[in-house]
């Protein structure tokens, strides 16, 4: 290879974690869009507190009844065309989510929930097939950093811009970003394709952890064995999925009911309440980032314990002294950044090839997120019955509990 083909491909190397970055800002920040505004929702089109909870709900539900269309949509495409179909989709239902009415808003809730949900599967296929070994763990953290971002932004710019221009226009703006991340993407697959992507050796069957099959930094050829087993009948698929879904409930519950929260208990306006809230997404980069440092260094199952111990602060600080949401915040936001990445990266370690990753993918976060998609009306439905936030909170509780006990158990033998 000529020093102008190295010097590409090492350009073109950092081109996809730059494009991974824009993408995830597309598949969190459309879902958190409303709860900034929600009060102006349910004013101007008359929505029940169930129903606000539904803007939330249902793409965490279709992240889970979808997950089937979503890997059928990578098996039969390739994960570059998934990807750029997924931010497609995210593009049309932000642009149908703006239409002033009850029917606009649900419909187009739904269709960027069908689009967030390919990205959710196809982003950790790509991550496993085109990042070398030693950088999954980074890359990975840099992936679910970003998700994070893009709810911070979210959170921060949208009632500002309804107090503006109105709520129509203040969660239609962001399809802006589905734009740029289109854009990125289709750059960064030309300039690999351009400068040669690195393979793996032909015929590659991975048989074990990928850390384990590394020389020099690259993953070596290693003799066909058979179909590994599927994920339903591995007992760490079904752990990993409660604990992943232990994870979701209380992250999408809290998201979608923080503005509120602080607003009902410490007197916030609209437009504090949302830039409050942001402090709880924007601090997911501390544990996204940390958790592949600490990874090194650390057994999975301990680090689920430390990321569940501090998830705990989040509940029961807002219960016992919610005057220091701040705290709390800090502590449950890195918490909430370390879960998703820790999950992710011992499903990474666990799997033995691209389909497999791709199927355990899909049935980690399809499992995990039919429970979490419960989380925001739940949460809703239980201050409406009982006037407080008390009994939603406990219910979080139990959740971050189910991602303590369930992880750790689930990761007990995973190095």
């Amino acid at each position: 290879m000529t020093a102008v083909a190295r010097r590409g491909l090492r350009g073109a190397a950092w081109l996809l974690p730059a494009a991974i970055v824009l993408i995830a800002l597309n598949l969190r920040g459309p879902i958190v869009a409303p709860a900034p505004v929600i009060g102006e929702l349910r004013v101007d089109l008359g929505l029940t507190a169930t129903i606000a909870g539904l803007l939330t709900t249902i793409p965490v539900l279709c992240f889970s009844l979808a997950t089937p269309f979503a890997s059928w949509v990578i098996a039969k495409a390739d994960p570059e065309r998934a990807v750029s179909l997924a931010l497609v989709i995210v593009l049309a239902g932000t642009v149908v989510r703006s239409i002033p009415s009850t029917a606009g808003l649900l419909v187009g809730t739904a269709v960027i929930g069908i689009g967030i949900t390919i990205g959710n599967v196809v982003i950790p296929v790509v991550i496993r097939r085109d990042t070398s070994p030693e950088r999954v763990g980074l890359v990975t953290g840099v992936y679910t950093s970003a998700l994070n971002v893009g709810s911070m932004i979210t959170s921060l710019g949208t009632a500002p811009i309804a107090a503006a221009w109105g709520w129509p226009v203040a969660i239609a703006v962001w399809a802006v970003f589905a734009v740029v991340a289109g854009l990125a993407w289709t750059y960064a697959v030309g300039a690999r394709a351009a400068w040669l992507r690195p393979v793996r050796s032909e015929p590659v069957v991975a048989t074990g952890p990928v850390e384990l099959l590394t020389e020099t930094g690259s993953v070596r050829s290693v003799p066909a064995t058979a179909e590994p087993v599927r994920p339903a009948r591995r007992l760490i698929t079904w752990g990993l999925t409660l604990a992943f879904g232990g994870q979701a409930f209380s992250y999408y519950a809290l998201t979608a009911w923080i503005p509120t929260l602080l607003h009902d208990e410490i007197g916030f306006s609209a437009e504090s309440s949302g830039a409050s809230s942001s402090v709880f997404q924007i601090l997911a980069v501390v544990g996204a980032l940390g958790v592949p440092v600490l990874a090194t260094r650390w057994r999975p199952r301990a680090i689920i314990a430390l990321v569940a111990f501090l998830w705990l602060a989040m509940p029961l600080g807002l219960l016992l002294a919610p005057q220091l949401w701040l705290l709390w915040s800090v502590l449950g936001g890195a918490a909430q950044g370390g879960g998703i990445t820790v999950v992710f990266i011992i499903v990474v370690r666990i799997v033995t090839s691209d389909d497999d990753a791709r199927r355990m993918s899909a049935f980690v976060q399809g499992g995990g997120y039919l429970i979490g998609s419960a989380g925001p009306l739940v949460a809703g439905s239980l201050h409406g019955a009982t006037g407080d936030w008390t009994a939603p909170l406990l219910v979080v509780l139990v959740a971050v509990l189910t991602l303590g006990v369930a992880g750790t158990l689930a990761a007990r033998r995973v190095g």
